[in-house]
């Protein structure tokens, strides 16, 4: 009975530890960083979709350094928006970047594709102007 009065009831515990109420145009550190990983899976996404086009159109290296770009930034982006839900404690609107980190998720894995792409047609056409 002691150690429970000390600790409080899970639910009196919580309140101590949930952050002030947010509005909707505040920038807290959940959407920052959300934002962010977004934003470079976007990046990302339209550095490999032009890699992609070049790696089709055979010009310059193929793409392969674009494809190369887009793989990374998509991969980060993926990792950010995933750490970013793994760590958010409420649901879409409570400030913890819920939904940018589902969107950067969702725009890094284009990314990684279209960066994957590029890479393997920029590879098959060197081959065929090689081989």
């Amino acid at each position: 009975m002691f150690v429970r009065h000390l600790l409080g009831t899970p639910a009196a515990s919580h309140f101590f530890v949930r952050s002030a109420d947010v509005d909707a145009y505040t920038l807290t550190a959940g959407r920052f960083l959300a934002t962010s990983a977004a934003l470079l899976g976007l990046v990302g996404a339209v550095i490999g979709g032009l890699a992609l086009a070049r790696s089709v159109r055979r010009i310059g290296n193929g793409g392969r350094r674009g494809g190369i770009v887009a793989l990374m930034s998509g991969l980060v982006a993926v990792v950010g928006g995933a750490l970013n839900l793994a760590v958010a404690d409420g649901g879409p609107g409570t400030g913890n970047g819920v939904v940018g980190g589902a969107l950067a998720v969702v725009v890094g894995l284009i990314a990684m594709a279209l960066g994957w792409l590029a890479l393997t047609r920029s590879r098959r056409t060197a081959d065929r102007l090689t081989g």
